[in-house]
């Protein structure tokens, strides 16, 4: 695919033909943690609890990624609006400053969460039979930080260019990584949840050794030199303007993560939050192939928009909707008919599957139409609207989920309250996107993008 081809294919092809190979390495990353999780959850005897340990990381390697998402998904769209209106260097210039930004947050990032893991362990929900998986995990996840950032805030500039099958080896390469090398550490090598951290960070260095190989090459448009990178001010306040949606996005996911686990923690215990770890990946991955395709829908929005081919951007939302939604009602049918089967994937201990099966439904019911939310938001995204696309950040999971944990399980609902806060906010906020895109987006596709 070249660049003429964003601005000129049928959308009915287009659109599939670039979020495919990015759900697919969606769903390969999402392996990650998943193959972790399902690995170390069969562990005989003490399974369920290194599990759940190992769940109780969760929040910190949502922050970490979340640096990542202020500087990829900020700079990514700001780079493909920037060669919508033919302006490459500027692109280029967008490039060399996330590079430099990437390098320092990971230094500053890993430095922090060195000092601070344990308090920040038992705070989100950690026990004294959990802490020492998690903490074990922890040491070694850490080393990997420059990797992380690097791929997933580098990986978004690939995409800028259409370039979306290379996007997607840039995951498939660790994550395949993963999923042999899981194995090997965990049970050959008898290392546990320290064997899933060390076959996570050689994964995740292969890929940021790729992301920077394709960047820096003959084979990109835009040219990465990170001998020559440099923070310009300038350009970081614009990327960070628009990144700070998708980081706060991610950020407080972090938040929720702590406010379900030692909510959970003090009224039920290890189990509740077992059950909590479970649901979360089934979720999570769950959403991968819907983030897969909104990776396909900001770059491809932003170009249209800069190059104001206002229809285009029009029919790319009406896709994207249509099919997300779709995708988002099937998931929350299929957890709802099989939760148990669902579950089982996770754990062999009969005793979880048991305990969490009954409050699939009060927590994942409210995802079916959730893809209404996620083409809005990343649409408005693509159109640099960083404040809209911010509001409803904070606005599902801030004024709406965080609260809603709290005062429904303070009622006589109780465990079932936690979970039952996901889907009444996921339902909420949808509905309040979609409608306001509705509203708005004609005003700003007449007005244009900035000339800057």
């Amino acid at each position: 695919m070249n660049q003429k081809d964003l601005g000129e294919k049928k959308i009915s092809r287009l659109l599939p033909e670039m979020a495919f190979p990015l759900i697919i390495a969606q769903l390969v990353n999402g392996l990650y943690n998943i193959v972790d999780r399902i690995y170390l959850g069969h562990i005989e005897e003490e399974g369920a609890a290194i599990l759940t340990g190992v769940g109780i990381t969760y929040p910190i390697i949502l922050l970490i990624t979340a640096f990542s998402s202020l500087i990829g998904n900020g700079g990514g769209p700001l780079s493909a609006i920037r060669m919508g209106q033919g302006k490459k260097g500027k692109a280029e210039e967008i490039l060399s400053t996330a590079a430099s930004s990437l390098i320092v947050l990971s230094v500053i990032l890993m430095a922090f969460f060195y000092l601070f893991k344990r308090p920040i362990l038992y705070l989100f929900g950690a026990s004294d039979v959990t802490f020492p998986y998690g903490n074990e995990y922890m040491e070694v996840y850490l080393l990997g930080t420059p990797f992380v950032l690097l791929t997933l805030g580098l990986n978004p500039f690939i995409s800028a260019e259409g370039k979306t099958v290379k996007s997607m080896m840039t995951v498939v390469i660790g994550a395949v990584m993963n999923i042999i090398l899981d194995p090997v550490f965990i049970f050959l090598f008898d290392m546990g949840a320290r064997g899933a951290a060390i076959a996570t960070v050689i994964s995740q260095m292969a890929s940021a050794i790729y992301v920077v190989s394709f960047l820096s090459g003959r084979k990109s448009e835009l040219k990465l030199d990170l001998k020559k990178a440099r923070i310009k001010a300038k350009t970081l306040l614009s990327i960070v303007s628009l990144g700070v949606s998708p980081f706060i996005m991610s950020a407080t996911e972090a938040a929720i993560s702590f406010s379900f686990t030692s909510r959970l923690q003090v009224i039920s215990g290890d189990m509740a939050v077992g059950a909590m770890t479970i649901m979360s990946s089934i979720l999570n991955f769950s959403m991968m192939p819907v983030n897969g395709m909104n990776q396909a829908v900001t770059p491809l929005v932003s170009y249209n928009f800069g190059a104001r081919l206002n229809d285009r951007v029009r029919k790319i939302f009406r896709f994207a909707a249509i099919t997300e939604v779709s995708y988002t009602l099937l998931i929350s049918l299929t957890c709802n008919l099989v939760p148990g089967v669902v579950i089982g994937f996770f754990t062999s201990d009969e005793n979880l599957v048991e305990f969490a099966s009954p409050y699939m439904k009060y927590y994942i019911t409210g995802i079916s139409i959730f893809g209404l939310q996620c083409a809005s938001q990343n649409s408005f995204i693509g159109l640099g609207q960083a404040r809209i696309s911010l509001f409803f950040a904070i606005f599902r999971k801030i004024i709406l989920l965080i609260p809603l944990v709290f005062i429904l399980s303070s009622t006589a609902l109780g465990v079932t309250g936690v979970f039952l806060a996901e889907s009444i906010a996921d339902a909420l906020s949808a509905i309040t996107c979609f409608t306001t895109f509705l509203i708005v987006h004609k005003k700003i596709l007449e007005t244009g993008p900035s000339k800057a």
